[in-house]
């Protein structure tokens, strides 16, 4: 089996985990209470999917065009869509969670940036996306110790959060390094053939793009702060959700769940969709927030619906794109 399959094959195992986690979490509730407080909670449903493309998706948009130059910089409103899609994709498409990624890279160098821009933004956002979420994990921690006064989770949470900021470290360092050109040099030698030279070019030319992207301080700092607004700002979809199930709905608990949760599901990135990590995540920090469990499980079930919502018409509008362009390169194939 080569590695390709191997990866592959972990994928759809990790996936095929996390769905028998989520139904056994799901089986392990009083279905028919879920269900009355999942119907008692319908307005706020549409709620939510309309406040995260309005707020976190535009924000998180912003933080990704601040840091395009001025003079490669795509539209605001292209970006949005294309922030859209490539969290769709991300969500529904069984690739770990960077596959969005690429794809967001990918459309914004189809609409006219720069292959090595459209790259190195995606790349260096990402980056900045850990360090500023692992702030905001440190302020959940805070928020659940004043909330309720428990402290046996503090240590370990922390301390996976600084392991996973000091890979993210390591990681940036490398990409200042120069990274890309290295690994195009090592393909370019095993292959021993003169053709690969050109990626050895393109992996030099990426390394600078994203060495003068992290050398633009304020064009940083100002992603990581629309960042950071983001995930804060991204509690209100939680916020409306306590407050129509009839919860606790303080910004305080919205913020603890929002953070804890994201710092779960980003600890299990491996797993397609977070597929019944996430629903654990909201069943034990429910618990500590003193949420029943079947509500803890409703608020879980309403970002899934919020996730399959603006997921699925995204996932569609990119196959659309691609296949789109893939039909206009047979008919030039044909015309020649």
């Amino acid at each position: 089996m080569k590695v390709p399959g191997k990866l592959q094959m972990t994928v759809w195992l990790l996936g095929i985990a996390g769905a028998a986690l989520f139904i056994a979490i799901i089986l392990h509730q009083n279905l028919s209470k879920v269900g009355e407080a999942f119907a008692t909670a319908g307005w706020a449903i549409v709620a939510v999917v309309v406040y995260h493309l309005v707020v976190p998706v535009f924000l998180d948009t912003l933080a990704w065009w601040v840091l395009f130059p001025r003079s490669d910089r795509l539209p605001l409103r292209k970006l949005l869509w294309m922030r859209w899609i490539g969290e769709s994709v991300s969500t529904l498409v069984p690739s770990a969670a960077v596959g969005g990624d690429l794809v967001r890279a990918r459309l914004a160098a189809i609409s006219g940036a720069p292959l090595p821009i459209a790259a190195a933004t995606v790349l260096v956002d990402l980056t900045l996306g850990v360090f500023t979420q692992a702030a905001f994990t440190i302020l959940g921690v805070i928020l659940l110790v004043a909330v309720t006064g428990q402290r046996n989770f503090v240590r370990p949470t922390l301390i996976g959060t600084l392991i996973g900021v000091a890979g993210v470290v390591g990681f940036y360092f490398v990409q200042r390094r120069g990274m890309f050109g290295f690994l195009a040099k090592i393909v370019a030698r095993l292959a021993n053939s003169p053709e690969w030279q050109s990626l050895v070019a393109g992996g030099q030319t990426l390394d600078q793009t994203v060495r003068a992207l992290y050398a633009r301080r304020k064009a940083v700092v100002a992603c990581c702060a629309w960042t950071i607004v983001s995930l804060v700002a991204g509690s209100g979809e939680i916020w409306i959700a306590l407050h129509a199930l009839g919860l606790h709905a303080t910004v305080a608990n919205a913020v603890i769940l929002q953070s804890m949760v994201l710092t779960i599901r980003s600890a299990a990135f491996a797993v397609p969709s977070g597929l019944g990590v996430q629903e654990t995540g909201y069943y034990f920090v429910g618990q500590l927030l003193g949420i029943p469990d079947y509500l803890a499980i409703t608020l879980a079930l309403i970002a899934r619906v919020r996730e399959l919502a603006l997921g699925i018409p995204g996932v569609i509008c990119w196959q659309l794109i691609e296949g789109r362009r893939l039909w206009r390169a047979r008919l030039a194939a044909n015309a020649r």
